[in-house]
């Protein structure tokens, strides 16, 4: 059961480390984030307050996620808002090549950054509610052996 554990907190540091990465990158130098990450240029046009806007959301995606590693009482609902926006980021994508903006090829490129994330987010908080079911389980049990 620790194994799982460590394995969820890997991924959801994974979480935190990627989207904090991105925020600070895209919030502190949004040209230099334009260009590094690869296939952004496709997209469009350089937007600078665009792009931080979005590296507001993933500040804040890092944040929920780290928040939730150390407060479980709240863990569920951060970790859960926080997929959210992964999934709809993912979702758009996945969008983008099914009506022909971009080719499939995409999908593998944008992987690592794109899906992951929000596949480990789901994986984590469905996790956190087994932990919670859990918990909730064992202290009905024990109220009612009392």
């Amino acid at each position: 059961m620790k194994t799982i554990k460590y394995l969820v907190l890997g991924m959801v540091w994974f979480n935190v480390v990627l989207a904090g990465w991105l925020s600070i990158h895209m919030l502190y130098d949004p040209a230099g984030w334009y260009h590094f990450v690869p296939g952004v240029t496709d997209t469009g046009f350089f937007n600078q307050h665009f792009i931080r806007d979005i590296g507001i959301i993933q500040g804040f995606v890092a944040v929920a996620f780290a928040v939730g590693i150390y407060r479980e009482d709240r863990r569920i609902e951060l970790w859960a808002v926080a997929t959210l926006w992964l999934i709809a980021h993912g979702a758009f994508h996945l969008w983008e090549v099914a009506v022909g903006i971009c080719s499939a090829s995409v999908i593998v490129r944008d992987f690592p950054a794109v899906s992951l994330p929000a596949i480990f987010g789901i994986a984590a908080t469905v996790w956190a509610c087994g932990q919670r079911r859990n918990v909730l389980g064992s202290n009905s049990a024990a109220s009612v052996n009392i």
